[in-house]
């Protein structure tokens, strides 16, 4: 995973706003094609992807080849992201049935922006975006970052910001530039921190063993990855379906936790740009940050209100949203997680 936009689709809020009752429109006026009756009791789930097919997606995978998916009448069809693809356009107006989105704030923007989207499940309990420093000018905690000069995504500049005003550290105080997907920055001394993903292993080879790590999650700003959402539509029509649909997920990300080399073949034969070697060395951090002491407690791709909540209040700070501010419920929902509830805790 490598997607760092925290936006949706890189669209601005205006952009937000302008389409926002467009989509809304346009998913009410859309014959759903998003699931697929194929025969009684079976499913064609089209998942839509906010980023290019990669390690995120190695439950699904798994559940798909493992045949978990056809255990649960389903059958699925997985449609890339990557620049240029609104993917959220996509599962609003019902050419996918389901997506996922790779930070929870595009999904409160877009709601907030009066797109009628809302998360079922979290793929990704602690969110693997990590601030990175060398050794020789370490940023162990948020107060290092004063007077000294982060670099970071375009769209990640607000996620600093957050953990500023979270810390009690005046913007002011941090030299805030801009930087583009590699370390060089880093490396050249131009910034004491850059940006990216824990689980973009090959990324961070260049940083080396004097890499010292400080992740936006424990900074207090707690966002989730690897959303899973639909639309208002799809679980008041077919909540049925994205049960099972999780169910086969559930069942594929518990199959790749026991069998991690087997799930990294699937992957790699499924996509056969990705490399073996180098999704190895991804997969033990992947499964790090699907499984956790929560998933233990309440089950693989658990969320709760009160997270969602706190996210709402940090964005809601910041006056990130020029629509009204959305509530928990336009958010999120927890019946898809309470009717997989079991199967869930037991591979969690």
């Amino acid at each position: 995973m490598t997607d760092l936009d925290f936006s949706t689709a890189s669209l601005d809020r205006r952009d937000l706003l302008k389409r926002g009752t467009a989509f809304a429109a346009t998913a009410a006026a859309t014959t759903f094609i998003g699931v697929e009756a194929l025969a009684a009791g079976k499913a064609k789930v089209a998942m839509q992807l906010g980023w290019l097919a990669s390690n995120g997606i190695l439950g699904e995978v798994v559940a798909k080849r493992e045949g978990f998916y056809k255990d649960e009448g389903i059958e699925l069809e997985v449609t890339p992201g990557g620049p240029g693809v609104d993917g959220v356009a996509s599962v609003a107006a019902g050419r996918a049935s389901a997506g996922q989105l790779s930070s929870s704030p595009s999904l409160m923007l877009a709601r907030a922006a009066g797109i009628p989207v809302k998360a079922f499940a979290a793929g990704y309990q602690k969110h693997p975006f990590t601030y990175f420093s060398l050794a020789n000018d370490p940023i162990r905690a948020p107060k290092d970052m004063v007077g000294k000069t982060i670099a970071t995504q375009p769209t990640a500049v607000i996620l600093l910001k957050a953990l500023l005003a979270k810390n009690g550290i005046a913007e002011g105080d941090v030299n805030i530039v801009k930087m583009g997907s590699d370390m060089n920055q880093l490396m050249t001394g131009q910034a004491a921190a850059v940006t990216g993903w824990m689980t973009n292993t090959n990324a961070l080879k260049i940083l080396g063993k004097d890499r010292v790590d400080l992740m936006l999650w424990d900074g207090g700003i707690q966002l989730y990855a690897n959303v899973y959402y639909t639309t208002d539509d799809m679980l008041a029509k077919h909540k049925d379906v994205l049960q099972r649909f999780l169910t086969g997920s559930a069942r594929g990300w518990g199959f790749a936790r026991k069998n991690p080399e087997r799930a990294v073949d699937h992957l790699v034969s499924e996509y056969r740009n990705l490399k073996r070697e180098s999704e190895l060395e991804a997969v033990k951090p992947v499964l790090g940050f699907a499984f956790n002491a929560t998933t233990a407690k309440d089950g693989w791709a658990a969320m709760n209100a009160a997270n969602w909540q706190a996210q709402i209040d940090t964005y809601a700070s910041l006056k990130q949203f020029k629509g009204a501010t959305p509530s928990v419920g336009d958010v999120m929902t927890e019946d898809v997680l309470a009717a997989t509830e079991s199967l869930r805790k037991q591979i969690g």
